[in-house]
């Protein structure tokens, strides 16, 4: 529950604001004679209501009841043996490197937090850094200028970091760079929600923090890289494999 709760914590006053909304409409519902509109009132009501619980239950199936930060479903892709160096991107939020460093103690782990990113003012951030406090060894990083030298690194591991690549251009940019630092036939593993109807129906206007997966492909194509897998993880996230050209 650890990540739901923080979810909570992030968007606290967008749920405030709905159970406000929702008690607006049910008492005004008793101020009116009309039928039909107490019905529209409180049916209204109680939508909002649903919605914010659909949102948390569907949080809890995506960050805490899955796979998401575990990785577990890599094993099928990749031979963890042969990896020497490794790319761990996050954006003000990293429940995962630990992790990788404790289970593949033989790679080098370099971990980067994405410079500018919208979670840096939210006001939960200081609390998720107590629950998952920041690597040491992170460094920060502009995605357009990834700071490794060329054909250097095995595998980039982004999971729900790279949708705060906010500009087309310099989401294009981030992939040229991948491609320059990856290894031949080396891969970017990214894990994200897409702005797509499950998403809508759970998280109401919030699916547009995420990309289409029409976005992902146009950025990932203009880098001349290609995806060669699109698992589904949960009904609420994906996760691209995108490798690098062995020639």
């Amino acid at each position: 529950m650890k990540i739901t709760q923080l979810v909570i914590l992030f968007n606290y006053k967008k749920i405030v604001l709905g159970i406000l909304i929702s008690l607006f409409l049910f008492i005004l519902s008793f101020q009116i004679n009309s039928s039909l509109w107490i019905i529209l009132l409180r049916s209204f009501g109680i939508l909002i209501v649903l919605n914010i619980l659909a949102s948390i239950a569907a949080s809890y199936i995506l960050y805490d009841n899955s796979d998401l930060y575990e990785l577990k479903g890599l094993n099928e892709f990749l031979d963890w043996g042969k990896i020497e160096n490794a790319v761990v991107i996050h954006a003000s939020f990293d429940p995962l490197s630990r992790k990788l460093e404790e289970k593949y103690d033989h790679i080098k782990f370099t971990v980067c937090d994405i410079y500018g990113n919208r979670h840096e003012h939210e006001n939960g951030i200081e609390v998720s850094k107590k629950m998952f406090p920041p690597n040491p060894k992170e460094i920060r990083i502009s995605p357009d200028i990834l700071p490794f030298e060329n054909e250097s690194q095995d595998i980039i591991l982004a999971v729900t970091a790279l949708h705060e690549i906010l500009d087309h251009q310099k989401r294009v940019l981030f992939f040229k760079e991948a491609k320059r630092i990856l290894k031949k036939g080396g891969l970017i593993i990214i894990s994200e929600q897409f702005r797509d109807m499950t998403n809508f129906i759970c998280f109401n206007i919030g699916a547009f923090h995420f990309l289409s997966q029409k976005q992902w492909e146009e950025a990932i194509s203009a880098a001349k890289l290609k995806i060669t897998e699109n698992k589904k993880i949960t009904p609420f996230a994906n996760m691209l494999m995108v490798k690098k050209s062995e020639n």
